[in-house]
């Protein structure tokens, strides 16, 4: 039935649609069955392969898109960790800003580049030398064509993207700069609106995202010319082998069909070569971004975990400090030099000095966040360079200068110290630092909630809240690094007072710019320009130590 009805219908234009030695046998004997056969055959080999595609490009986007995604975990993960070793050196080095850049936007712009080189770029090559192989099966003097598009089309791309590799090295940086405008507007949103300097810093991040705007423009104009210089090589490409196919087929040379074939495999290999082309687009960015991400992961520690650690079996607490000097990359003179001194178990140290002395940087010297660059600092007789720094850590207790509190609960921010902490131990501990009166007058008390950075609470209750956080530790070193400085004269001696009975078996090492903090200290260190100056009781000071005698007068001066 199938044969008889396109017999009938074909005969009427059997003499317009072939030519008289092509296939005239077949046509005037009609459309017998093996043919509706061979039809459906190849039809259904053709659909099946069809249905195969179909099933592999599905399978290759998931597993493309699953490797791309576990590829950015990975590296996220990894940056993390090494930013995680860093010490505050290294830190510095970077900035914040640039490491969380980094860490998303750059780690971002590489998982895209997989996911699509996964995807796209595996099968442009494929497309390319499938659709050459066919082009030259077809007709070999034709072909010519393609020594002379493909390089063109490739030459073209090629040129655009050179102009746009400086142009992505300089986008990222402008970034890293736009974070750091928002991330300093963002926690200095009080100091702004008290000093009325929003239009100022309005001002500043207009201009650092202008920066940034002009920037990505210039790389988007490059990246408009993509499209049309791949159109124009796709047409004229088309134009030439239609008109020098169609002298072929004039003198009979080259048959119709094969010069339709030929042109499908050429805008094959040309499609090939526009995927890869729209993909090279993505390399510079992605290449930029790369180079950041290695920098990161291969920047080591100048805080190395020692290579056989050494358990210390001296006294518990003890600390002591031999000629230690601490230089910042690129200063021309040391923060600290020549520092030595020796803390016992049960005394108090306090540690004073004009801003700018060294007091954080020896702090962060005995808690091991940064290397000396000469002497040593030991503690219960062991140099801390040879102490597993887990354990290291374990024996300290610190309250930073500039106290940070974790997004979560008050709870969860005290269970820092111990995380095995009862809620009985949380309210001691917040007892002994004077912290008891504010939490029970909050609703949820220990589950009031807490925002990132401790903004929603005060100063002087997130002083005591580290405080806490500290003494529920219950280390054999505390290192306080002005942290009564945001509380009233009363509420510090209160908390002085109190602190005495749990810190009798161990070290404390304070830093302080009051007097009133350390006239009960067992031992004043008196700092100025990174060296000791004076060293004793308060009595023995004001005998002695002029800079100690001009502090003291300083402030009762401004007291008066």
């Amino acid at each position: 039935m199938l044969g008889r009805l396109l017999r009938q219908y074909l005969r009427p234009y059997k003499s317009a649609l072939f030519r008289p030695n092509l296939n005239a046998d077949i046509i005037d004997k009609g459309v017998t069955s093996g043919d509706t056969t061979y039809i459906l055959e190849r039809g259904g080999v053709m659909l099946l392969i069809s249905a195969l595609q179909f099933g592999c490009t599905i399978a290759a986007v998931y597993m493309g898109a699953k490797a791309a995604m576990s590829y950015g975990r990975d590296l996220r993960a990894a940056i993390f960790h090494r930013v995680g070793q860093f010490s505050a050196r290294e830190v510095g080095k970077f900035g914040a800003p640039s490491l969380i850049t980094r860490t998303t936007n750059d780690v971002q712009q590489v998982q895209m580049l997989v996911l699509m080189g996964a995807t796209m770029l595996v099968t442009a090559p494929i497309m390319c030398l499938g659709g050459i192989a066919m082009a030259l099966r077809e007709d070999l003097a034709l072909s010519r064509l393609l020594l002379v598009a493909v390089p063109v089309l490739a030459g073209a791309v090629g040129l655009v993207i050179s102009r746009m590799v400086p142009q992505f090295r300089a986008m990222q940086p402008r970034i890293d700069t736009v974070n750091r405008v928002l991330r300093e507007q963002i926690n200095g949103m009080r100091v702004v609106r008290a000093f009325v300097r929003e239009p100022v810093e309005a001002a500043r991040f207009d201009a650092a995202n202008a920066d940034l705007t002009a920037t990505a423009l210039r790389v988007g104009r490059l990246q408009a010319l993509m499209f049309p210089t791949v159109m124009l090589v796709f047409n004229a490409s088309s134009v030439c082998v239609l008109w020098f196919g169609s002298h072929r087929v004039g003198d009979g040379s080259l048959q119709v069909g094969a010069l339709i074939a030929f042109l499908s495999y050429l805008m094959q290999i040309l499609v090939a070569v526009m995927i890869a082309t729209f993909m090279s687009v993505m390399i510079p960015r992605a290449a930029v971004c790369a180079d950041r991400i290695v920098e990161v992961l291969d920047t080591e520690s100048s805080v190395v975990p020692p290579a056989e650690p050494i358990e210390p079996t001296g006294m518990r607490g003890a600390l002591e400090l031999h000629g230690v000097e601490y230089s910042y990359p690129g200063a021309e003179l040391p923060v600290l030099s020549g520092i030595s001194f020796s803390a016992k178990p049960g005394q108090i140290t306090a540690i004073i000095g004009s801003t700018g002395a060294g007091k954080t940087t020896l702090l962060q010297l005995i808690a091991r966040l940064i290397d000396p660059t000469a002497g040593d600092v030991a503690i219960e007789g062991t140099d801390i360079r040879r102490i597993d720094m887990d354990k290291l850590w374990a024996r300290l207790g610190m309250v930073p200068q500039r106290p940070y509190l974790f997004s979560g609960t008050i709870a969860t921010n005290l269970r820092y110290g111990n995380p095995d902490a009862s809620d009985a131990e949380l309210w001691e501990a917040l007892a002994t630092a004077q912290a008891t009166d504010f939490v029970e007058a909050k609703p949820e008390k220990l589950d009031t909630p807490i925002a990132q950075g401790g903004t929603n609470v005060s100063g002087g209750q997130r002083q005591r809240l580290s405080i806490a956080r500290a003494l529920l530790r219950k280390p054999s070193i505390y290192l306080f690094d002005d942290s009564f400085s945001a509380l009233d004269l009363a509420t510090e001696a209160r908390l002085r007072a109190a602190l005495k009975p749990l810190t009798r078996n161990a070290t404390v090492i304070l830093v302080a710019q009051r007097i009133a903090s350390i006239l009960d200290a067992d031992q004043i260190i008196v700092l100025d320009a990174g060296a000791i100056v004076g060293r004793g009781s308060h009595s023995e000071l004001l005998a002695s130590c002029p800079t100690y005698v001009e502090i003291v007068k300083s402030q009762l001066e401004a007291a008066a």
